[in-house]
């Protein structure tokens, strides 16, 4: 379990204001690409002088591909979270590059044993050259290989097991899958090393044409705060983080969707 955090939200540089005057924010992510190496946009300077951790999460290592990870990619995060002075930094559980290509999406990682010994010797190279530990998030994904010999439960405990990764759960990622594959979110709530939680992510999104899309960019849905609630009757989760990168709304809408996380959260 990680250190406290409260609740949070993902600071942008589109809401950089509103994040700086939000009531409630005890905590910022940033991705961590869309940062220099050597020097912090001034909002974030602010919130770190104000004494607010701020978690550097990536998207491009792409640990669950077959390429070894690219050194300079971990050393940027390295760099990063040295910056921020971050308790940890994170990235997912997927791949996003392969044969040279980039696919520009989170894709997911096969649930073979082969795919989790390369997704594993991925994991303990980025640990070795992090400086801080390293947290994984679990995807939305609109699709499942086919073969899988591990469930998604069984394949992220091996994970942890294997590497002593900590979990950033995403819950409406979970919702996600669980509408468009049919799992159920809550056996997979029962089913993880929920002690290894660093932190866990909430997002909105939107149906169309009976797809379900985590957007990041629509209201939280209640069947997201209702796996939150399901996720707290179990753990206390170190932090919980509002993500929206896109169709920003009103602050006052954002401080709602904070303030219903934080009742979730105190029940």
């Amino acid at each position: 379990m990680g250190e406290r955090l409260g609740v949070g939200i993902g600071w942008r540089s589109e809401i950089d204001l509103t994040v700086e005057r939000l009531p409630g924010v005890d905590f910022v992510e940033v991705v961590a690409e869309n940062l220099h190496h050597d020097h912090l946009p001034e909002s974030l300077r602010i919130l770190r002088e104000r004494g607010l951790p701020v978690l550097p999460h990536a998207v491009s290592l792409s640990l669950g591909g077959a390429d070894p990870v690219d050194p300079a990619r971990v050393e940027h995060l390295a760099a990063v979270a040295q910056l921020l002075d971050a308790p940890l930094a994170s990235d997912h559980i997927c791949f996003v590059r392969a044969g040279g290509l980039d696919s520009g999406h989170l894709m997911p990682v096969p649930r073979t044993r082969d795919a989790l010994d390369v997704l594993t010797a991925n994991v303990r190279t980025t640990q070795a050259g992090l400086g801080v530990p390293l947290a994984l998030e679990n995807i939305a994904a609109l699709l499942e290989w086919p073969d899988a010999e591990l469930t998604e439960a069984q394949f992220l405990t091996e994970l942890v097991e294997r590497t002593d990764c900590l979990l950033l759960i995403d819950v409406a990622n979970m919702w996600a899958n669980a509408r468009n594959l049919g799992q159920d979110p809550v056996d997979l709530l029962d089913g993880l090393p929920l002690e290894r939680v660093a932190y866990v992510h909430v997002a909105g999104g939107v149906e169309i044409d009976g797809v379900y899309h985590d957007t990041h960019a629509h209201p939280v849905p209640r069947e997201v705060l209702d796996l939150l609630a399901e996720l707290c009757a179990r753990t206390e989760p170190p932090g919980v983080l509002l993500e929206r990168d896109d169709r920003y709304p009103a602050d006052a809408v954002l401080a709602d969707e904070l303030a219903a996380i934080r009742a979730v959260v105190r029940a």
